[in-house]
């Protein structure tokens, strides 16, 4: 004997949308179960005869929606051991139905054939009653699992399964991750029975309508407003594309890969003083003005036909994946520097059995020089070339200074001689810097940044005094920059 579960839609109106096949499957069914009897049809199927066990009680027993489902069909699949079920759920059981889902999943594992018997989707009934044509695009989303990145916001969105204050809280700020607080939307009840209701909100008050149900969906209208589509990374790809296109601006129509390798560079830094600065909006800018040349890196790479910034992404996203096992596959790391050296492990297998020709290759030339040889000495270290301790490399800093300290006779030969010692007197200043784990460049940012201040204030004590720069001695300028320490400047 087969054992069966015939699973059908109770429709998203009144008895009168019901097909009649579904109607009758439900007034004569012998084991009828239905996941709620929350539904404008189930008092009417009552008054014709309809008997049903309903797993409304389920729902008190449990915190989390999926506990609640997971027992639904446990219980569904243990009577079916039995009995031949009728199952009967909102809407039509292929729309916004997480147990039939896990029915369809689990019910041949059990030997239980799962038959779907048709209904009425609720969607059908919202199209009408919101006179919104899908063709338009839309997309369907759970309510109780909404997340922002889901969000197509210049498409038609209805959310189902809104079915409380709490979840209809978690709605809006989900969707005021992308819109304005008061953007109109729309909250669809009992779509397409006698007791329909519209009610359009600012999208900050959608939580306080009294009239949400089980029966509620939200519909949020799709954007138009080019100002709240800014946020779409969409939105930023045909903006850039639109600079490069026939009408377009002429600069950057110009621009080619060479031609904005200098901005690259200046921009970089200018996210540095941002983040040097604390300061978060300019944090903001700077970033975006980094993306702005990947993005325009990007366009040309897309208008010259060899990749686009889909292939940067998928690039991106692969190496990521590839270079964290321990997050997205099964191996592990315990701290920082075990998944420094597991990257550089599978750095090393993805170039292949091919060995490069000297451990120092791959660090760039276009490096400033300061961090090259900071880049350098690291490499270097990795195989052993390295002092065990920080006196050697002091002592080697020592020996540098006299040695540039000897040349400096005046002679035109003992200047070049000079200039080829002042190199390893900072390339030894660099190795210290490395063993106290202090970055020469950004230790050198802050020492300009710390000279620029010092100097300001020279130059305003210059300015209050009525003199010129050239009127004061080198020791009273000195002093002023002593007092500007002294105020921790």
């Amino acid at each position: 004997m087969v054992k069966t579960i015939e699973i059908v839609g109770l429709g998203a109106g009144d008895i009168y949308q019901l097909p009649l096949g579904v109607y009758r499957k439900l007034v004569q069914a012998k084991h009828l179960y239905l996941r709620t009897k929350e539904h404008p049809v189930v008092v009417e199927l009552e008054k014709e005869g309809m008997v049903y066990t309903s797993f409304d009680p389920v729902y008190e027993n449990h915190e989390q929606f999926e506990e609640v489902y997971q027992e639904i069909v446990q219980i569904l699949l243990e009577k079916a051991q039995t009995d031949d079920i009728v199952y009967a759920v909102p809407g039509h059981p292929l729309v916004a139905e997480q147990t039939v889902q896990l029915l369809l999943e689990n019910g041949p594992k059990c030997e239980v054939e799962i038959v779907i018997g048709g209904g009425q989707s609720f969607i059908d009934a919202l199209f009408a009653s919101l006179k919104i044509d899908p063709i338009e695009g839309f997309q369907l989303l759970d309510g109780t699992s909404l997340h922002s990145n889901q969000l197509q916001i210049d498409q038609h969105m209805i959310i189902s399964q809104v079915y409380d204050q709490f979840t209809a809280s978690n709605v809006k700020l989900t969707l005021m991750e992308k819109l304005p607080d008061d953007y109109e939307v729309v909250i669809v009840t009992a779509a397409g029975s006698q007791d329909e209701v519209l009610t359009n909100v600012a999208l900050y008050e959608l939580d306080r309508n009294v009239s949400i149900n089980n029966l509620t969906s939200v519909y949020v209208p799709p954007v138009t407003d080019d100002q709240i589509l800014w946020k779409n990374f969409t939105k930023l790809r045909d903006i850039i594309a639109d600079l490069r296109g026939p009408e377009g601006c002429p600069w950057d129509k110009e621009q080619t890969h060479e031609s904005l390798k200098k901005y690259l560079i200046e921009e970089t830094y200018e996210v540095i003083e941002a983040i040097n600065e604390g300061d978060v909006d300019h944090l903001i800018e700077e970033l975006g003005d980094v993306l702005l040349q990947v993005m325009l890196h990007a366009q040309i790479g897309a208008d010259d036909g060899y990749f686009s910034i889909d292939d940067v992404i998928e690039g991106l996203s692969a190496k990521m994946i590839r270079r964290h096992p321990h997050v997205f596959g099964t191996s592990s790391a315990a701290n920082a520097e075990e998944v420094v050296a597991n990257w550089q492990q599978i750095k090393e297998q993805e170039k292949g059995e091919e060995k490069p020709e000297s451990i120092l290759e791959g660090i760039s030339m276009s490096l400033p020089n300061l961090l090259r040889a900071y880049e350098l000495q690291k490499k270097a270290a990795k195989v052993g070339f390295d002092w065990k301790e920080i006196t050697p490399a002091l002592e080697k800093v020592k020996e540098e200074l006299e040695e540039f300290t000897a040349e400096l006779d005046g002679t035109v030969e003992s200047f070049t001689r000079a200039k080829m010692e002042f190199g390893d007197l900072l390339f030894a200043f660099v190795n210290v810097a490395r063993f106290l784990k202090i970055h020469p460049e950004e230790a050198l940012f802050e020492t300009n940044e710390k000279f620029i201040r010092r100097f300001h204030y020279i130059e305003n004590r210059v300015k209050e005094s009525g003199k010129t720069f050239e009127e004061f001695t080198l020791e009273e300028l000195d002093g002023y920059w002593d007092e500007a320490k002294g105020k921790g400047l």
